[in-house]
């Protein structure tokens, strides 16, 4: 943590006038005064004060930073908070993305997180069916029952790095989504609840590539390359 040379309290200057005294201490609510110790009236440094000070003035820069999330998804505006859950974060997404862009991106985002949450609580799989291919839901359920055992915890943090619609004339459309997982902070379980996190296959931050296909009125994921291991960065 640095440490900034303290400045002088405004409150603490000696003043010449009555004028010159409500100019120096008028605004810092960190400053007091006792008129029986103090016949001048001259302020004093209250800690305590301004601790509570700068504690309301981060609660209100957390609740505006909130309420503009909210007033942009309202809006129809796609922000990497707006995306994410408590367990499953989007640290960013590309800028500019355009209507079909962000289209994809939503429908990817959506399928992560409920693909994600199945592993971290290992049940509720079919809520993943309507957001893949045929022949990945039944991939992926072939591999659920073979490791349906135990949980996962922790929390998962994606950047979306592109989003790109590939053929979106063709029958169906299609479109990749590039995105680095960073799973470093997961932490595996099986049924007996011992650890069995394998740092090389689990904990890791992996590069990968989704291909997403237009079916149904909806964009599914229909296949999922890896590029690469700890070379990204979230």
């Amino acid at each position: 943590m640095r440490h900034f040379p303290a400045k002088p309290s405004p409150c603490r200057r000696v003043v010449t006038s009555m004028a010159a005294l409500l100019l120096a201490c008028g605004p810092l609510v960190a400053c007091s005064s006792d008129s029986d110790d103090n016949p001048l009236g001259i302020g004093t440094f209250d800690p305590e004060a301004m601790a509570s000070a700068k504690a309301s003035e981060s609660a209100a820069a957390a609740a505006a930073s909130a309420s503009a999330a909210a007033s942009a998804e309202a809006a129809g505006v796609v922000t990497a908070e707006s995306l994410s859950t408590e367990r499953h974060v989007i640290t960013s997404i590309p800028e500019d993305l355009d209507e079909p862009q962000t289209e994809v991106l939503r429908a990817f985002v959506h399928y992560d997180q409920v693909t994600w949450n199945i592993w971290f609580t290992r049940t509720g799989i079919e809520d993943a069916q309507p957001l893949m291919t045929a022949e990945e839901y039944q991939a992926f359920t072939d591999y659920f029952e073979e490791n349906a055992a135990g949980r996962t915890d922790g929390t998962v943090r994606v950047a979306v790095t592109s989003v790109y619609l590939t053929a979106p004339d063709a029958v169906p459309p299609r479109a990749m989504v590039e995105v680095c997982d960073d799973q470093t902070d997961l932490v595996d379980y099986d049924a007996d609840g011992n650890d069995i996190s394998d740092p090389e296959t689990l904990q890791v931050r992996r590069n990968i590539r989704v291909t997403m296909v237009y079916e149904d009125g909806t964009w599914k994921e229909a296949a999922e390359e890896r590029l690469s291991i700890n070379e990204c960065t979230v």
